[in-house]
């Protein structure tokens, strides 16, 4: 029987560029979906998939991500006492253990690569998942994506999952691109993996979105990268699982949902919108409205 997965990273120490102003005081992992920070999305996620440590990659220039987690007694009671006591239980959902999370500073980002590498010591010689908040995905059955993930890594001893879908092939060179064959249901047998590929150089049109679950071996293979990096070249996480599908087995998931990029403007503005339909108190007065706006 495999490992269980009870660790995830969440880098989260990104400047979020595209969104300035508002990201000057405010991360973007705090931006709300509707009326929910995109990262508690990511938490909640994690939580279903039975994962109880949590690591933020994060930089000293964002305390209010570690402030969101943490209990607020004093205005949970406060709320208690006008009579809001819902609104004070929301609070205290959205608390996670203080023992059970570990922040991480990544000050100088150096890619994605960079960021799992930083929490080699947390996370330690186990299996471990990594989310990126800004893909937000909608599923419809079989629960989250990163459950359904943990599910097939629980039957997988030794193997590294990361969720896929395919894309436009004129946004190939956006993703992180899969080079492999179907094998077990929904899933691919990674051969490589390319970073950003042009279009015609492109193996498939097979993205990695925002989820993995990783084995240990992947830190030797990062800390070689950090240790040759060149300049201000990014240390991508795509290239380490490249090399570690030469070694031990790696499958993309091609996952059933819609995926928002909520790293765009776009893609956020879209994913408020379709969080918001599927709430029934909202999504009446909310079609109402975007047919007066379409006219």
């Amino acid at each position: 029987m495999a490992q269980k997965i009870k660790k995830i990273v969440f880098p989260v120490a990104g400047l979020a560029t595209r969104f300035l102003p508002a990201t000057k005081t405010v991360p973007k992992e705090l931006f709300p979906l509707v009326d929910k920070p995109l990262l508690q999305y990511a938490v909640e996620e994690a939580l279903e998939a039975g994962i109880t440590e949590f690591i933020f990659v994060s930089s000293h220039r964002k305390p209010s991500i570690e402030k969101h987690f943490a209990r607020m007694p004093e205005l949970e009671h406060y709320l208690e006492d006008i009579g809001k006591g819902a609104f004070a239980q929301l609070l205290r959902d959205c608390a996670l253990p203080e023992e059970h999370v570990k922040i991480v500073y990544q000050d100088d980002p150096k890619g994605l690569g960079h960021a799992v590498f930083v929490a080699r010591e947390a996370v330690g010689n186990e299996p471990f998942a990594v989310l990126l908040p800004d893909d937000a995905i909608l599923t419809k059955k079989g629960g989250g994506v990163l459950k359904q993930m943990a599910d097939f890594i629980a039957q997988n001893d030794g193997a590294s999952l990361i969720a896929a879908q395919d894309v436009p092939l004129d946004q190939v060179s956006w993703y992180g691109i899969v080079d492999g064959k179907p094998e077990k249901g929904p899933h691919l047998r990674v051969k490589t993996l390319v970073e950003k590929p042009a279009k015609e150089k492109a193996p498939s049109r097979t993205a990695i979105i925002g989820r993995y679950m990783l084995q240990p071996e992947i830190f030797p293979i990062l800390e070689g990268m950090c240790d040759h990096r060149e300049g201000k070249k990014e240390i991508q996480l795509t290239d380490a699982i490249s090399t570690l599908a030469q070694k031990k087995p790696v499958y993309g998931f091609i996952f059933d949902g819609h995926r928002f990029d909520c790293g765009q403007c776009a893609g956020f503005v879209e994913a408020n919108v379709a969080y918001a339909l599927e709430r029934p108190e909202l999504a009446k007065n909310l079609r109402e409205k975007l047919g007066q706006l379409l006219k």
